[in-house]
């Protein structure tokens, strides 16, 4: 992520100004004490009253309410109140500005309600410090603002173009600014002295499956709880037809965090009363919602509407034209249902191999194949036996009504059919037709669950056996790489050389140009270590700047030619300090089995002698170990 000085930026910045920007400076002080910092927030009534207030908060667990400025900073700590102070400073200068098309106050409305779920959700699963997370959830969206206030023409007429959607946004700030709300987002938290772990997590809230982190990590934790918090200020802001989508997901992710529909209503309506009563203190606006429960309620309600009798492919089985006629009047028109026709068993039996019907209506008496034996039919298939079967008879008799079911029916309408019935026999159908792709999208996730586990378990194995910086195995991994060697070389009589090389002069580099360039040299030379390395060859670093390279099946003459060829690229390499170029070369050290050594300790530690030999002879050389006897190259 980038900071400030790497974005380009014309105009001034939001910041906090007064009484906010003296308690950011001293905090900023190693020896700041909390009498010093309430002496500065006395004099700021209204800043007063919110600390007060949040330390009183629920979030405390109803602890013994504090009265005075200088016990809520000791309830809440001094980072807290910086965080605090910076977020409170910004909406009371900030509620309105010189973009036009930016909505300042919905801004702020929404920034609060994020903040106040943010809180919430992190005391809840213990994320975090929840006053802290307050504080981050507020100022997740001030890249916004800050576009806005620093770009006011060029980002109204982004805002004009783009359709809502914080992705095309993004892109359209990238595209046009050079830079976005994220980044920037992100530079001003540093900036300000947010800790690094919690601007990670803001940076990528927008697409939390984007974001990389591990799963089950604390990052992974606080991005997906700030994509949740994010979720519950969209649907404060809502309009009413776009609160379906946003009560879905909500249910969703409540889920996630092991709340169920009831748990994260009374969550919901207990966020949007806080917000409301905060709203008041910081003069933001902040509506009346509906209860969870009656938004969630009126989505179902909308979609029962909206796909519920037809989505239904219904197959009506009957030899009779005129019950068949007036049935499919019924089924397609006053239910709306998706309907096709057999006349017989068999020619039914054909349909659904085609259609695949979700719902089977026979008739049970038909000639050729009645409808026992097309449920039997039905039910013999793999595909059938999903099918709900709704068997068609003129008599109501306890026997036959026992043989339908053992055949496989699930349901039964005795002839004239009753429309009030036929619904009423439908909707139970429909039920389980959702049940039944509800255990289908189950099932597929599970798999998809799997497929990920299995995944993520490949990551974390390949993580554990690879050094993060240079991205070659680590000794671990080298180890394992070496004893396989050693075991072939055993069976095969094989020879089995390896190198042990380290970077000259390394601590003068990182003395003289950082650990950053230090980290470049890593890098450069773990590189030209790979492209040195020949087909069969296995490399490792073994910590610090030493590196392990393996040859199976290599003698020691082949191993030295190996050693200078690998020496030679790596003194012809250059690499960029700033203006600074630097030149940097290997010592290495090569010895191959020989008869005596028992296991592969033995080879390292000759190796490691010939390296320690290779240095005292002048550094930028190779030596090699046989039979006790050290030889330089050149």
């Amino acid at each position: 992520m980038k900071t400030l000085e790497h974005i380009p930026l014309n105009g001034e910045l939001p910041s906090p100004k007064g009484v906010a920007l003296a308690i950011l400076e001293l905090c900023r002080k190693d020896d700041a004490t909390i009498a010093e910092v309430a002496r500065i927030a006395q004099t700021d009534p209204a800043l007063a009253s919110r600390l007060i207030r949040q330390a009183n908060s629920a979030a405390h667990g109803g602890g013994r309410p504090v009265a005075s400025v200088t016990e809520a900073i000791m309830r809440l700590g001094m980072g807290t109140v910086r965080n605090l102070a910076l977020g409170f400073s910004l909406v009371d200068q900030y509620q309105n500005g010189p973009c036009g098309q930016f909505d300042y106050q919905g801004f702020w409305s929404h920034s609060l309600l994020m903040g106040l779920a943010m809180q919430k959700f992190s005391n809840m699963t213990g994320a975090g410090a929840s006053e802290e997370l307050f504080a981050c959830g507020l100022l997740a969206q001030v890249g916004r603002l800050s576009l806005a206030t620093v770009y006011p023409v060029e980002y109204g007429r982004l805002l004009d173009g783009q359709d809502g959607v914080a992705r095309n946004l993004v892109a359209l700030e990238q595209e046009h600014l050079q830079t976005d709300h994220n980044e920037l987002t992100a530079a001003l938290l540093g900036e300000w002295g947010i800790p690094g772990a919690l601007i990670e997590p803001i940076y990528h809230h927008e697409e939390p499956e984007h974001s990389g982190f591990s799963t089950g990590s604390r990052p992974y934790q606080l991005v997906h709880l700030f994509y949740l918090a994010r979720r519950v200020a969209d649907l404060g802001l809502a309009g009413e037809n776009e609160r379906n989508a946003c009560t879905a997901e909500l249910l969703l992710l409540g889920g996630r965090i092991g709340l169920d529909a009831e748990q994260l209503g009374a969550t919901v309506d207990d966020l949007v009363q806080q917000w409301r009563t905060w709203g008041e203190l910081l003069r933001v606006p902040a509506s009346a919602l509906p209860s969870f429960a009656h938004m969630s309620a009126a989505h179902a309600m909308r979609d029962e509407k909206s796909d519920g009798a037809a989505a239904l492919r219904v197959l009506l089985v009957d030899d009779d034209p005129t019950t068949r006629c007036m049935m499919e009047g019924v089924l397609s028109g006053a239910l709306g249902h998706a309907v096709v026709c057999a006349n017989n068993g068999r020619e039914a039996l054909a349909l659904a191999v085609e259609t695949q019907p979700q719902i089977v209506v026979t008739d049970w008496m038909m000639p050729g194949m009645d409808g026992l034996d097309l449920a039997r039919a039905l039910r013999a298939t793999e595909w059938g036996q999903t099918m709900y079967l709704i068997m068609l008879t003129g008599h109501e008799n306890e026997d036959e009504v026992s043989e339908a079911f053992e055949a496989g029916v699930d349901d039964f309408l005795v002839k004239p059919v009753n429309v009030r019935t036929l619904r009423a026999r439908l909707r139970a159908a429909r039920h389980y037709v959702q049940l039944l792709e509800a255990w289908e999208r189950d099932r597929a996730q599970l798999k998809q669950f799997a497929a990920e586990l299995a995944i993520s378990n490949r990551r974390l194995a390949h993580a554990a056996m690879t050094d993060l910086l240079t991205n070659l195995p680590n000794r671990r991994s080298g180890m394992n790489a070496l004893a396989k060697a050693w075991a072939a070389s055993s069976r095969f009589e094989q020879p089995l050389s390896v190198m042990m090389l380290d970077i000259d002069h390394f601590k003068r580099i990182n003395d003289s140009h950082g650990h950053a360039v230090g980290d470049t040299v890593l890098r450069d030379v773990a590189q030209a270590i790979q492209q040195s390395a020949r087909k069969d060859d296995s490399m490792c670093r073994m910590g610090g700047e030493e590196f392990l390279v393996i040859c199976p099946n290599t003698d020691l003459k082949a191993a030295v030619q190996a050693a200078e060829r690998l020496r030679r690229m790596v003194e012809r390499l250059r690499i960029q300090a700033g203006e600074t170029e630097i030149q940097t070369s290997v010592s290495i050290g090569v010895a191959t089995r020989e008869v005596g050594m028992t296991e592969t300790d033995a080879l390292v530690n000759a190796a490691d002698r010939a390296l320690y030999r290779a240095k005292q002879a002048g550094r930028n050389r190779s030596c090699v170990v046989v039979q006790g006897q050290m030889r330089c190259f050149p």
